[in-house]
């Protein structure tokens, strides 16, 4: 029987199964059409030019279009216009190309449209979750107790690492329950430790725990840009004494600009003898579980009392997509709260699950198919190699930055991916050399010669190479490397003269 609406949904109804199928082969020669001849990673459209186009997209009206109109419209508006992850020399930011398994999983979490808060909205999906969760947990050597939950990235799952450590910190040392009754009288001497190169959500998070930016304190890096465990004991006593109360170290395996790994053994002796939950931060490094040649790197995850880890990076699957993880699955009652028309104390007790127990969302994708997928189909030697491979290509393209003359390279040994440096030619003023690099960053998009991202370290601009994809080569790297070097000496001749700067 023929219902109103059935061409827009897809149901046991041809007229929606046709519908379905026509729109799904107009988008796939979308996609596909993006592709051939495409030289660069970015057509070069300046923000003001680009913003200006896509103000020409057709308003929506009263009376829909045809879907081949619109689709149309978004490959010649959107698609033309977005940097194309998967193209070798888009190598800004923790941006990866996605996998084809996990598009094709894409596909069919967003008909299934699951909603993992409670069993009854995700069946099925609440155990490959689950299944997911706990083969993660073995393969980081967690403890049995140990569990997790899917996250939206590494700043859901930092933020619920940190409420996690406040809490249990509270109801320990206060007898509080955060959770019932509010911060205690003497919340306001609450402290958070992390290095100076930690995720900027370390800060934000504190604020939104009511803690404020100031309880964070930044502890030194070393020469590698790591934490300084000599510096975290100096910092711990300097808080004794001033009768403040740390209550969680945050470390870093895989700092955003250098790819830097903290001392994760040391840092857990620390936190251990000083009683304090150590909040992981693997969001980047942690994809090294399933490294064949870096795995020894990571070693000390398993110490932690709560990990991040997020798979839109080095485990290639499409934004977003990342996870939580506790080392004892009891300190999730710390978040939990149970809705009568949701997720009632009784379903618990008859053996029901309900994954919104375990998360500070409720209506949440089902996310955990797409890494399972992408797992099965590839295994997990294919991507112990993809990964292996971008690291082998960071270091030698650290060796191609110091033999190349006029480079200045900060991370000399890459640890992961990830290379920060810039030119600095001998006859250019110094006062000009971030001018340089600006235009250097800009220049290289605009050409469409690659995508890469800068930063600021010590008041100086740096351009920075993440190298997400296994499909850069050295190759690659030596012409955009020419091509810096070319547009370098171009400034040099001209750097009496102006240029359009870029905010």
């Amino acid at each position: 029987m023929e219902r109103e609406f059935d061409e827009f949904f897809l149901h046991e109804n041809e007229k929606g199964k046709l519908a379905y199928l026509e729109i799904v082969q107009q988008t796939v020669e979308i996609l596909l059409n993006s592709y051939p001849g495409k030289g660069s990673p970015y057509n070069g459209k300046t923000p003001e030019a680009l913003k200006e186009e896509i103000e020409r997209l057709a308003a929506i009206q009263a009376e829909g279009e045809s879907a081949e109109i619109v689709m149309r419209e978004i490959g010649d508006y959107v698609v033309a216009n977005s940097i194309h992850v998967t193209h070798p020399t888009s190598m800004a930011h923790l941006h990866c190309p996605p996998l084809i398994p996990a598009l094709a999983a894409e596909m069919v979490i967003s008909q299934l449209n699951q909603s993992m808060d409670s069993w009854d909205q995700s069946m099925s999906a609440t155990y490959v979750e689950e299944k997911m969760v706990k083969w993660l947990c073995q393969r980081m050597r967690l403890s049995d107790g140990a569990d997790g939950t899917f996250t939206s990235g590494g700043t859901q799952s930092n933020y619920m690492g940190l409420l996690l450590a406040r809490n249990s910190y509270c109801e320990k040392v206060f007898n509080t329950d955060v959770k019932r009754s509010g911060l205690p009288k003497d919340g306001h001497r609450l402290r958070i430790l992390c290095s100076e190169n930690a995720h900027f959500t370390v800060k934000k998070s504190a604020s939104q725990l009511g803690l404020g930016e100031d309880a964070v304190l930044l502890v030194k890096t070393d020469e590698q840009h790591r934490l300084c465990t000599v510096d975290l004991q100096k910092k711990l006593s300097e808080l004794k004494e001033q009768q403040l109360l740390p209550i969680a170290i945050v470390a870093t395996c895989g700092t955003t600009d250098f790819g830097s790994i903290d001392p994760l053994v040391e840092i857990a002796d620390i936190a251990n003898e000083h009683e304090i939950w150590l909040h992981i931060d693997a969001a980047y490094g942690g994809a090294f579980m399933l490294s064949h040649e870096n795995l020894q790197k990571i070693a000390g995850l398993e110490l932690a009392d709560s990990v991040t880890i997020d798979f839109h990076k080095l485990f290639y699957q499409p934004i977003s997509c990342g996870a939580f993880f506790v080392k004892d699955s009891i300190n999730f009652k710390y978040i939990q709260h149970y809705a009568e028309y949701l997720n009632p104390e009784e379903d618990e007790e008859e053996g029901i699950p309900h994954l919104v127990n375990k998360s500070i969302q409720t209506t949440r994708r089902f996310d955990a198919l797409k890494l399972y997928v992408s797992l099965k189909i590839l295994g997990t030697k294919r991507f112990g190699e993809m990964i292996d491979r971008t690291v082998r290509l960071a270091k030698q393209t650290a060796a191609l930055l110091r033999d190349t003359k006029d480079f200045s390279l900060l991370n000399p040994e890459p640890e992961l991916n990830a290379l920060v440096f810039r030119y600095e030619p001998a006859d250019l003023d110094p006062k000009k050399l971030n001018k340089l690099s600006r235009f250097i960053h800009r220049e290289l998009w605009q050409k469409g010669i690659a995508v890469a991202a800068k930063t600021t370290i010590n008041q100086n601009l740096y351009l920075k190479f993440t190298l997400l994809n296994p499909r850069t080569t050295l190759l690659d790297i030596q012409k955009v490397v020419h091509e810096i070097t070319a547009l370098g000496k171009s400034f040099t001749e001209k750097e009496g003269k102006s240029f359009e700067k870029i905010s």
